[in-house]
């Protein structure tokens, strides 16, 4: 399985093949509750850049601001995800990732935070 590597504010990035796809943590979603709807405000083609928002999330508790990890350009979006945001519960850092980029600079991925880093910043709260 591919590495996957998180952002202080809850964001996953997972590299597979020449893509990156992104999400929220499961933590996130822990945290946030029933997700009741996604809104992408970016397109195929668009460029991300790293520590802007590309996506609004609502849930019965919050809307919440998604930061893209790492700056790229858009390649895919999951529409499956918008469609259906249950699956951000159920699936939050597998089959729920919301657009894949290709990165423009690998250190922001390699700089992020590993999974055991990441545990050891959501117990310190």
């Amino acid at each position: 399985m591919a590495e996957t590597r998180y952002t202080e504010t809850h964001e996953w990035a997972r590299k597979e093949g020449e893509e990156v796809l992104i999400g929220i943590s499961d933590h996130a979603q822990k945290e946030l509750g029933e997700i009741v709807y996604l809104d992408v405000t970016v397109g195929v083609g668009d460029k991300l850049e790293k520590g802007k928002e590309f996506a609004v999330l609502e849930s019965v508790k919050a809307a919440s601001d998604i930061y893209a990890p790492i700056s790229g350009e858009v390649t895919r979006i999951n529409q499956e995800v918008i469609d259906k945001t249950t699956m951000i519960n159920d699936d939050a850092e597998g089959a729920a990732w919301m657009v894949a980029v290709k990165p423009t600079d690998m250190a922001e991925f390699e700089s992020m935070m590993d999974a055991d880093a990441y545990k050891k910043a959501i117990e310190e709260g």
